[in-house]
């Protein structure tokens, strides 16, 4: 015990009798000091006794897409944090197509008398059904924040990466490299961040490749698969790169250029989107646009304490600027393509 107060009392930068006041929930200690001992114990990762732990302000909805996509646990783990540092317990719902839908996890999150919900990358992205369900909520006054995906008309809040900026840099990167047959991978034709990331597509090949193609858009299932799937076909239009609506996409598309017998990056080049942790160690490392998740996660979580305690929010969308991050999958075309 001696050494753990030794080690604490280092990092607080206090002496061992203050760490021993505080620990036992004795009087003649500092707010400084106290605070100085409580974040000693939370970065060494020593469990603070049950009395000093903060008190939950309340349940708070975290409704996830399924956890397939590596982004995702990342947006969970950052929202996650920064509610629990102000009290709250983040109830995770994560969708898979097994399980409980976005609709059913609402139902049993109202049950419970939650404070307020995080949709992330909801129903509410899809421009193909109808918001009403979340007019209902807004309706209630319940705090909501929406990641990912703008709902026209709806009165909440959202935070977005900017999915038109992330097309218009990976064909940016590809056409200074001397690209022009370069094709798209989409994961869907009516979710807002697919068409917004399209839009940009469109914009940035009229703009660097010498004009839009529509032969050269491919919209496939998302993930491994329908990157697979998508590459393949936009291989035999004679695309000599390709820009992908994920990283796993890209990881699929990586796959269907070696099963033609060419190489990534010397015959086809290859961007994904999202920069998961793992991606600068697929083989070959990954080029792609990353989304600034820590930022919009943070963001996300102090936007609805910010409407559970009373403060006023602009309900309007925030826009993440994305980050071209290059890597080994991407170089100049062979010659002759």
């Amino acid at each position: 015990m001696s050494s753990r107060l030794d080690e604490i009392a280092r990092q607080a930068g206090v002496s061992k009798a203050s760490v021993s006041r505080v620990l036992n929930e004795r009087p003649g200690v500092s707010a400084r000091t106290r605070r100085a001992v409580l974040t000693a114990l939370d970065v060494l990762g020593y469990e603070r006794p049950t009395g000093l732990r903060p008190r939950s302000a309340g349940l708070v909805g975290l409704v996830m897409p399924e956890l397939e996509s590596p982004v995702y646990p990342l947006f969970a783990q950052v929202i996650e944090t920064n509610l629990s540092r102000q009290g709250y317990t983040p109830v995770l719902c994560s969708q898979t197509p097994e399980g409980a839908g976005e609709d059913e996890y609402v139902g049993m999150l109202l049950d419970r008398g939650v404070a307020g919900i995080v949709f992330v990358a909801g129903l509410h992205a899809d421009t193909a059904l109808d918001h009403k369900r979340y007019d209902d909520l807004v309706a209630q006054r319940l705090p909501l924040v929406f990641v990912n995906g703008y709902a026209r008309g709806l009165d909440a809040l959202f935070v977005s990466c900017d999915d038109r900026a992330a097309g218009e840099l990976a064909v940016a990167h590809l056409a200074r490299l001397g690209h022009r047959r370069i094709g798209l991978l989409s994961p869907s034709d009516r979710h807002v961040s697919a068409l917004r990331h399209q839009a940009g597509y469109r914009a940035a090949m009229d703009a660097h490749a010498g004009g839009f193609d529509p032969r050269l858009v491919d919209v496939a299932f998302p993930g491994i698969e329908g990157g697979y799937a998508g590459a393949l076909r936009l291989l035999r239009r004679e695309a000599t790169a390709l820009v992908c609506g994920s990283d796993l996409m890209a990881l699929g598309a990586i796959r269907a250029v070696r099963g033609r017998g060419l190489r990534v990056p010397q015959d086809v080049s290859v961007v994904g989107y999202d920069d998961a942790v793992v991606m600068g160690y697929t083989d070959p490392p990954l080029t792609t646009v990353r989304q600034p998740a820590l930022s919009m996660g943070t963001a996300s979580a102090r936007a609805l304490i910010d409407q559970i305690r009373g403060v006023g929010v602009r309900r309007t969308e925030s826009l993440f600027l994305p980050e071209l991050v290059v890597r080994e999958s991407t170089a100049a075309p062979a010659p002759g393509r």
